[in-house]
């Protein structure tokens, strides 16, 4: 695997590959790898001849008072297991490379309507952050097909829109959300959690489930909401929000809805989890 910082020799390797016909897909990631990230990879492998990574934590999707000063770094163990993987370029700008005049004075992109609800009501500027920063790695990249976990299901559906907006000639392939043998989903932030909050959080998914039976036998959406919050908070957990969404708009869901998706998120120790479960 070839490591590269700058922007000049990411795109000359970049270059060869495409001289030699090959296609590339793309993994964009903020490190501190586990297996949830390597399920990108594979999936990449599947739809790609080569493969590239990256590592960068993205100062401009962290707001005020989260936790970019503590977000895990492991770069040495994530090369490690990228290399076991089958990459085959791993890119690591810095701050100075990616956003060179500062971030006051970077050009940002911004989905609307979607960028501004749940996790983007209780993140401000958060999706800006993310959706900035897909799109200049995409620029930087030009990748065929990239890979993105559905674990992170409304940042999907905001890249998906993003791509089809600006007329990008990239497939977005979602992933399935990779879990540990308790059903908590795999995080770069389960980190944060001691064993006693890692077990109280395996709580979130058990209730997403519980929220899916439910819906087999009523579309009281509210009533159902109001029911797992209460659930959620029982736990010890703190809810930020649960709620039943069309899966495509993310819009509350209607009774009519055949497509649904539950989001879900709750404040654990130091830990901010997300997780969901689409229904059909």
């Amino acid at each position: 695997m070839k490591t590269v910082k700058s922007i000049a020799e990411l795109r000359s390797v970049l270059k060869s590959f495409r001289d030699k016909g090959l296609t590339i897909g793309f993994v964009p990631t903020m490190g501190n790898l586990h297996q949830g990230h390597l399920s990108l990879v594979d999936a990449a492998k599947q739809h790609a001849d080569i493969v590239i990574a990256s590592i960068f934590i993205n100062p401009m999707q962290f707001g005020v008072n989260e936790d970019i000063d503590n977000y895990p770094r492991t770069l040495e163990q994530d090369k490690a297991k990228l290399i076991a993987a089958g990459v085959e370029v791993l890119f690591t700008p810095t701050p100075e490379i990616i956003y060179p005049k500062g971030l006051d004075k970077q050009t940002f992109v911004e989905v609307p309507g979607l960028s501004g609800s749940y996790c983007g009501e209780s993140r401000k500027g958060h999706f800006r952050g993310v959706t900035t920063i897909v799109c200049k790695l995409f620029n930087l990249v030009q990748p065929d097909i990239a890979c993105f976990g559905l674990k992170d299901y409304q940042q999907v559906q905001m890249i998906q829109t993003m791509v089809e907006d600006l007329s990008m000639p990239i497939k977005i392939v979602p992933v399935a959300t990779k879990r540990e043998a308790t059903g908590l989903a795999m995080s770069s932030r389960n980190s944060y959690l001691n064993d006693t909050e890692k077990q109280q959080a395996t709580n979130l998914y058990q209730i997403l489930q519980w929220v899916r039976l439910r819906l087999s036998e009523s579309r009281d959406f509210e009533h159902i909401e109001m029911i797992a919050r209460s659930k959620i908070d029982a736990t010890g957990m703190r809810t930020d929000y649960i709620d039943i969404c069309n899966a495509q708009t993310l819009e509350p869901a209607s009774p009519e809805d055949t497509s649904l998706v539950v989001l879900a998120a709750a404040h654990c120790g130091k830990a901010r989890l997300i997780d969901n479960i689409q229904i059909d």
